[in-house]
């Protein structure tokens, strides 16, 4: 689904790329992935890795990422799905409860990626 943007999925500044908040949206169709919080967040970081790769990058190059949920009642399944994805040294991270996000999602994941250009 091509949808006009008013953000960069991703900026690199310097020795970093820097990912714009990802949705659990199926690339297909452009629709929320079914299943609440913890699906959002593993089709999240699906597409975090696609972005990411974009950019010459990948989750491994990820060293700080924020969540933003709606409610801290998913922050362990969501954090499951997190320690499923990625590998040691894992990423610092935050984890915020939201008032609300785009598209009517549940949760949604920012990264910072260490990704000197060669």
């Amino acid at each position: 689904m091509n949808t006009p943007r008013n953000y960069s999925p991703w900026r690199r500044a310097g020795d970093f790329v820097i990912v714009s908040g990802q949705l659990g949206l199926l690339p297909e169709t452009g629709e929320l992935v079914e299943g609440g919080a913890a699906a959002e967040l593993r089709q999240a970081l699906v597409n975090a890795t696609a972005v990411l790769a974009e950019a010459g990058a990948t989750l491994s190059d990820v060293v700080k990422a924020t969540i933003f949920i709606l409610d801290m009642d998913d922050f362990s399944a969501c954090n499951e799905v997190w320690l499923d994805a990625l590998s040691e040294p894992l990423p610092t991270r935050s984890t915020v409860a939201v008032a609300q996000l785009p598209r009517g999602a549940k949760a949604e994941a920012e990264f910072w990626a260490y990704k000197p250009e060669v």
